[in-house]
């Protein structure tokens, strides 16, 4: 199975005894193959009682009906990778390329919902001097996040209420920022007794803007890479654990559309940037995990949405999650969490439906019937509140099954 995989498997997301520890493997001349992933989905029920704007806000809304009902996969999507890897010339190399197939639809003649290929990308090193990383994977900044995250099994927030996406927030947005699925030029030192680094340059993104006009608009430059990196420490015994750090970096213009009404100095210049750290401990059968992110011009909830104000203004953003697990001798996993994302205004801008503050609690209990198969249960409130004070809150539970092969 792959790296990132691997991680969400066998890591701190799982329970030791819920999940395989590799793929279907075969030898393929001088290659091996592993063909691994995922098949999940879930019945997610939520109440929704409010109908206030809160632009960029993660808790449902009421509709014609305050309670929605949904069939989705969870924050993890349904996935199926192949990864072959081989040793020649005294280089270990492989490529990985996975796709993932939507399992929900909202009306007929839909086909199979949304799809998405998020990997494609190919390794080189050597155990003595690290590896080189070329293509299409998880972004490095956020990554040990979301891996960390125990609604990776389950679904965390709602993306809609009335389903039909390829997977739901978790805490994205409601913790950390997403670190999405970028291409990427990065090289990872060996492990050197624990200690391990990645550093990177990746494809810039662009910034993205809720508000219905569009004038002054941020874009992500394109005249340098972004730019990403993390270092960790990991310790194994009867009080094992890991910590780390990251960041990322990245150049945004401002651009001036002709609005009369906006003053913007065209072509002015900034930069995104962002700092993380985290600690995961595990002692017996618990595990607590805590993660904060500090940021001026990343947004919220998306790497650069919403990060600036439409006159080029950079926002300020932070958030953190804190998280305790504990596994039974029956295997089941307990789980409790809450996170919180916040985005402060640029100096000077008034805009009172921009969302301040998600917040997310989930409790979640997470059953293996066998290795690869855990049943799951998941109770979330989210609350939503805007630079006013105005807030939506909602309630979902989610009750649904993920296998692992």
């Amino acid at each position: 199975m792959n790296n990132k995989i691997k991680l969400a498997v066998a890591g701190a997301v799982l329970a030791s005894a819920s999940a395989a520890n590799a793929g279907i493997t075969w030898d393929a001349g001088e290659w091996t193959v592993d063909m691994n992933g995922n098949v999940n989905a879930f019945a997610i029920m939520t109440d929704g009682d409010d109908s206030n704007t809160v632009t960029g806000g993660h808790a449902i809304t009421k509709s014609n009906d305050s309670d929605m009902y949904s069939i989705n996969t969870g924050l993890l999507p349904n996935w199926l990778g192949f990864t072959a890897t081989t040793r020649q010339n005294n280089l270990d190399t492989s490529v990985t390329i996975s796709f993932q197939p939507g399992a929900s639809t909202t009306a007929g003649l839909m086909g199979g919902g949304s799809e998405e290929a998020r990997q494609a990308f190919l390794t080189f090193g050597d155990k003595s001097w690290g590896s080189v990383k070329v293509g299409k994977d998880l972004g490095i900044f956020g990554s040990t996040a979301i891996l960390n995250d125990m609604t990776l099994l389950g679904t965390g927030a709602p993306a809609s209420g009335a389903g039909g996406g390829t997977t739901t927030y978790g805490g994205i947005g409601t913790g950390y920022l997403y670190a999405d699925w970028k291409g990427q030029i990065s090289y990872t030192t060996p492990n050197m007794n624990g200690f391990q680094a990645t550093l990177g340059i990746t494809q810039p993104w662009n910034a993205q803007q809720t508000t219905v006009s569009l004038s002054g608009a941020s874009t992500g430059a394109t005249d340098e890479f972004g730019f990403g990196g993390q270092a960790s420490y990991s310790w194994t015994g009867d009080f094992g654990g890991k910590v780390w750090a990251g960041f990322f970096s990245q150049e945004v213009t401002g651009l001036n559309n002709g609005a009369a009404t906006v003053a913007l100095v065209t072509d002015s210049t900034d930069r995104a940037d962002a700092y993380e750290a985290g600690v995961s401990l595990s002692f017996g059968n618990a595990n607590i995990v805590a993660y904060g992110y500090s940021g001026e011009g990343v947004g919220t909830t998306i790497l650069l949405k919403n990060g600036f104000d439409t006159t080029g203004k950079a926002r300020d953003s932070d958030g953190g999650y804190v998280q305790g697990t504990y596994v039974l001798p029956t295997g089941t996993k307990l789980g409790v969490a809450y996170g919180v994302s916040n985005l402060d205004l640029a100096t000077g801008e008034t805009n009172t439906t921009l969302v301040e503050e998600n917040e997310r609690t989930t409790v979640g209990v997470y059953h293996p019937l066998t290795k690869h198969l855990n049943l799951v249960a998941e109770y979330n409130k989210v609350e939503a509140t805007n630079q006013a004070g105005t807030s939506n809150e909602s309630d979902t539970i989610a009750l649904g099954a993920i296998l692992f092969f």
